[in-house]
């Protein structure tokens, strides 16, 4: 099935060391006060290709009057000085860090590249793709991908249509919605806590099952273990990621809530959601009572064989 369900349940304990900060400018400053979205664009990649489409994709941001696209140059050294190395698997942590040290409100990250394809039958070709990922600075979270893929007889050609879409007047309408909705949402979420609303503490498991039986907790138990689908998306684009979740379950061991504590697009996350809301648990137990907790769960995707 291309994936690997790693246990026992456990929550993963995250940290990142932040190495180099970049100050906002000036500009980014006037952007707040006037209630701009500030946006960083990091390179797609280490090639000249990479470069180019990130360079686009930032060019067409610009045109959007709402938007301000940090400089490229100031965006690139942060993260380099964060030692960013271009992953698109992050977690929530890793991905607000890194959001922190560029100073914006959202970025992009993602990969480009153009393959020669020869096919058994008929004549070679080219694919251009690009892996476009717009990720929230405040929350870390993962708030839109796409992945547009051309094909031309050859890579000057296809490159020239991935480009070209990139820039088109029809797609930025698109990537700023999913920013619009990505900050309402936020909103939301800082009305609650300002409004001192009485959110449910739920505690978190231990590390494994020696760390629980010493605190005298039994960890849950699923009755049965789904596998997520590996989506056609990440087929296409070969993927191998990993994806963990958080998972409150109640005292009755029934989902109650499920969030993406690292994502890695291309319909995995969705996958993984959809496939644990189905899950069904013996409760976790203290001293024998049954207890709402919480738990991590790590999906291991991997491309299925040929």
């Amino acid at each position: 099935m291309g994936i690997r369900e790693v246990t026992p349940l456990t929550i993963l304990l995250l940290a990142s060391v932040i190495f180099g900060a970049a100050l906002p400018s000036v500009a980014n400053s006037a952007a707040a006060s006037e209630g701009r979205v500030t946006i960083a664009v990091l390179d797609f990649g280490d090639s000249t290709f990479g470069r180019e489409v990130a360079d686009t994709f930032a060019a067409t941001l610009r045109k959007e009057s709402e938007v301000v696209v940090i400089d490229r140059d100031q965006a690139r050294a942060a993260a380099r000085g964060s030692e960013y190395s271009g992953s698109l698997n992050l977690s929530l942590t890793e991905a607000r860090n890194l959001g922190a040290v560029l100073g914006c409100d959202f970025f992009v990250v993602g990969e480009a590249k153009t393959f020669r394809r020869s096919p058994s039958t008929g004549a070679i070709y080219f694919d251009s793709f690009a892996s476009l990922f717009i990720v929230s600075a405040r929350s870390g979270r993962l708030v839109r991908w796409e992945r547009p893929n051309f094909s031309a007889p050859t890579a000057a050609k296809a490159e020239q249509a991935l480009l070209a879409y990139i820039s088109t007047p029809l797609a930025r309408p698109l990537y700023i919605d999913s920013i619009r909705r990505a900050q309402a949402v936020e909103r939301g979420e800082r009305a609650v806590i300002a409004a001192d609303e009485q959110v449910p503490l739920i505690e978190a498991a231990p590390d494994d099952d020696k760390a629980a039986a010493a605190e005298g907790l039994q960890l849950p138990r699923p009755f049965r273990r789904f596998i997520p689908p590996y989506p056609r998306a990440a087929s296409e684009g070969e993927i191998e990621a990993i994806v963990d979740v958080l998972v409150d379950l109640d005292a009755a061991g029934e989902v109650t809530r499920v969030e993406v504590e690292r994502w890695a697009g291309f319909g995995l996350d969705e996958a993984t959601v959809e496939t644990v809301r189905r899950m069904h648990f013996f409760p976790a137990l203290r001293n024998g009572v049954a207890v709402p907790i919480r738990v991590l769960l790590r999906y291991n995707f991997r491309k299925p064989p040929r």
